[in-house]
């Protein structure tokens, strides 16, 4: 990319926090670098705020000397001394120096200008040895700070994670020694009750291997000419409005409810029973974990028999598999990965555990309502779901990623699809299921799933 024309200041900023040493990555961090291994890229998140007016550099300059200083996983890089089949180990430094870009606009749009120093962020290379994990600069124009950019890679935090930030940014919170951030994982993790954890898990993981249908969809006879990989997204008004009326009726939360849509949906699309895909779970309401900035998501296995059940049934159901999921879902990756490749290897065939569910909404969720919907808004509602193609490119990628997005007035899904392995009728045809098996959950609750 080429270099950015506006004049850049860099400032450099000095930083001292508690805590140093070298470890094992912990579990969080284990499963995110197998992730950027596999794809390939250093996952960066973050993006651009416009500032207050009246906002400082001296003010920004506090911000990011606050946040090195407090968040541990700021100041944490990678030492790569164990060859390349062995993962790296986390590095946390005392202190250090991080330069802060101030970046002149001079006559262009200073959003215009914080979009692009984010591209460029994002789009250069990251050096996970000598590099620190954040990437910031604030946009000037006339003499005043109009935008903030901030660039993490994902070993810094998760999503929720990333809520948890602010919340201490905004609080200037001091280090809680309840909190439990990677360095302080990774030994619990290699102890006795990190070690029963990961018994436990993998006790119930090759239960549901060993007799898991190993494949999830049927073959794709002619996968499209170009990119392997498309991207869609799917926004149901009406999905918005039956949800939470559902998870009233039942007693449920929206999460549960949108859960079983996409079982029921897998299985009506795949015909492929028991339902077995991999749910995200946050892990955040085990102890010390809740507000620590850290990734710490990690997959469950989720495993649904919805043989013989109704739409209230499958609900049920769904809502006791996401519990036994979630309370799974915190392991050593490198140990749950030999336990697959082991029993792939018994079977002489491989279990399709590529299919991802993550409900990643950070905001406010809607609550379950007792109330039902307007009908007429209802009525308006139905018929006026939309799809679209939004991307295709080559991989590596995983063959079904479906998202839940934050949007509380038009429900929006996205997906990623490998069409080698799902047509991009089929995976379309998946999203547009989820919103008919919602809609007979309310109109219909005792319809049959099939």
């Amino acid at each position: 990319m080429n270099a950015t024309p506006h004049a850049i200041h860099r400032i450099p900023v000095e930083f001292c926090g508690p805590g140093a040493g070298v470890d094992e990555l912990s579990w969080g961090q284990r499963e995110i670098w197998g992730g950027m291994s596999f794809q390939r890229s250093w996952f960066p998140i973050g993006g651009t705020r416009p500032l207050p007016a009246g906002t400082t550099v001296d003010a920004i300059v506090a911000e990011l000397r606050y946040s090195m200083s407090r968040f541990q996983t700021m100041r944490t890089t990678l030492l790569f001394d164990r060859g390349p089949d062995r993962p790296p180990r986390q590095v946390l430094h005392r202190s250090g120096i991080i330069t802060l870009e101030v970046v002149e606009a001079g006559g262009d749009d200073p959003a215009d200008v914080a979009e692009q120093t984010r591209r460029r962020y994002v789009e250069t290379d990251y050096d996970f040895v000598t590099e620190w994990p954040v990437r910031m600069a604030v946009v000037r124009k006339d003499g005043a700070l109009t935008h903030m950019v901030a660039v993490l890679c994902h070993l810094v935090t998760d999503g929720f994670g990333s809520q948890a930030m602010i919340a201490h940014v905004a609080e200037r919170s001091a280090e809680d020694p309840a909190e439990m951030p990677p360095l302080a994982q990774a030994r619990w993790q290699r102890g006795p009750a990190g070690r029963r954890q990961t018994d436990a898990v993998l006790r119930h993981w090759e239960a549901i291997l060993r007799t898991a249908p190993h494949r999830r969809f049927p073959p794709v006879t002619r996968p499209p000419d170009g990119p392997r990989f498309a991207d869609g997204l799917y926004h149901s008004p009406a999905m918005a409005l039956v949800v939470p009326a559902i998870a009233g009726r039942h007693g449920a939360d929206t999460a549960t409810v949108l859960l079983a849509a996409f079982a029921v949906a897998l299985l009506r699309v795949a015909g492929v029973n028991p339902v077995v895909f991999r749910l995200i779970v946050h892990n955040r309401f085990r102890p010390g974990l809740a507000r620590v900035v850290a990734p710490i998501n990690q997959t469950g296995l989720f495993a649904v028999d919805l043989d013989g059940t109704d739409l209230a049934g499958a609900l049920t159901r769904t809502a006791r598999a996401s519990r036994t999921a979630t309370k799974y879902a915190y392991y050593s990756p490198d140990e749950v990965d030999a336990l697959v490749a082991r029993v792939d290897a018994e079977r002489g065939e491989d279990v399709d555990l590529q299919i991802f569910f993550n409900d990643r909404r950070l905001g406010e969720r809607p609550a379950p309502t007792p109330h039902e919907p307007d009908p007429g808004a209802l009525a308006r509602a139905r018929g006026r779901d939309t799809f679209a193609w939004t991307a295709f490119h080559d991989g590596p990628g995983e063959r079904l990623f479906v998202h839940i997005e934050d949007d509380r007035d038009i429900m929006a899904l996205t997906l990623t699809a490998d069409t080698h392995h799902l047509s991009l009728d089929d995976a379309e045809s998946l999203l547009r299921t989820m919103q008919d098996v919602t809609l007979r959950m309310w109109d219909q609750p005792a319809g049959l799933t099939r």
